[in-house]
């Protein structure tokens, strides 16, 4: 099958990779050329501008976009509007907020084109392992692209889904990710929890091997953990600074929205806040009324 790509990042590329190894003819764009001419050099079909890439593909065509969510997204479709025709398909893969996926969804179809909105998971592993693929809208054009979307999961029957109209894709991967969030924060208190315990000889690497075959706890992420623990289990490279998509405050702002309680959630988002804190004014101010009210001891800035 034949598909156009714009937006070669490490994910677009990969996924480039990925479906040409399955026989798919690729029509890749990216800003910058040299994303392009590496994927020139696996196989794909090089275009120099979006007017032609979509010159380079066969109606009805189907044009996968995968840049930055937001205002990159809505000029990237606009741009394509004007130059695809009634029948065609826009597929935005990125992280788009399931709010505009909808409202894109509406003004796409205005112009007699689909649109198809895929939640994606699987970071710089989908390659090899493949993503999980989480689809929104009309039945039609899904099915049309059921191919392209069986070479991008882990297998053609398991990893994907169609899982509801407009909007439900990227709703889906937002919610996943907020679950992630949690599942993240967890592991990370879990190992620190047992990290503050020198005196019994823990190993938190041999931990995390023990913890992957057998537990109820076994998952990709614990895998991951046991990777990073395995390079340096003191972990003395990095910085304890967290950063955050997004998604997961839209998670929150959902649940908030739907009184719905996600108090795991929610605290996995704020702790990422609390990461970026190289010295909060919370954190000092709570140690200063500890003092005031019960005479407990602080630590000054002069003390070591």
């Amino acid at each position: 099958m034949q598909l156009g790509l714009i937006g070669l990042g490490r994910m677009g590329a990969n996924m480039t990779v990925r479906l040409l190894r399955g026989g798919h003819q690729m029509v890749v764009f990216n800003r910058s050329p040299k994303p392009v001419e590496a994927a020139v050099a696996a196989g794909a079909i090089g275009a120099e501008s979006v007017a032609d890439l979509v010159s380079k593909l066969t109606p009805p065509r189907a044009v996968w976009v995968m840049v930055p969510a937001g205002e990159p997204t809505d000029a990237m479709i606009s741009s394509l509007v004007k130059l695809l025709s009634p029948g065609d398909t826009i597929v935005d893969g990125g992280n788009s907020n399931y709010r505009d996926s909808i409202r894109r969804a509406r003004e796409v179809s205005a112009h007699g084109l689909h649109f198809v909105d895929v939640g994606t998971s699987g970071g710089i592993w989908g390659l090899q392992e493949g993503y999980s693929l989480m689809i929104g809208g009309d039945a039609e054009p899904v099915e049309r692209l059921r191919p392209i979307f069986e070479t991008l999961a882990p297998g053609p029957d398991r990893g994907w889904g169609h899982v509801g109209i407009s909007g439900a894709g990227h709703f889906v991967k937002m919610v996943h990710n907020g679950v992630e969030y949690g599942m993240m924060q967890a592991f990370a208190e879990g190992f620190e929890i047992m990290k503050s315990r020198p005196d019994l000889g823990l190993d938190v690497s041999q931990i995390a091997e023990v913890w992957r075959y057998g537990s109820v706890v076994r998952s990709w992420l614990l895998d991951l953990i046991a990777n990073a623990l395995k390079e340096d289990a003191e972990l003395a490279e990095l910085r304890g600074w967290v950063a955050d998509s997004g998604e997961g405050r839209w998670t929150v702002a959902e649940a908030i929205d739907l009184d719905v309680p996600a108090p795991v959630i929610t605290m996995s988002l704020l702790m990422r806040f609390v990461s970026r804190q190289e010295d909060s004014y919370a954190a000092k101010l709570l140690a200063a009324m500890r003092n005031q009210f019960g005479g407990h001891a602080v630590k000054r800035v002069d003390e070591s």
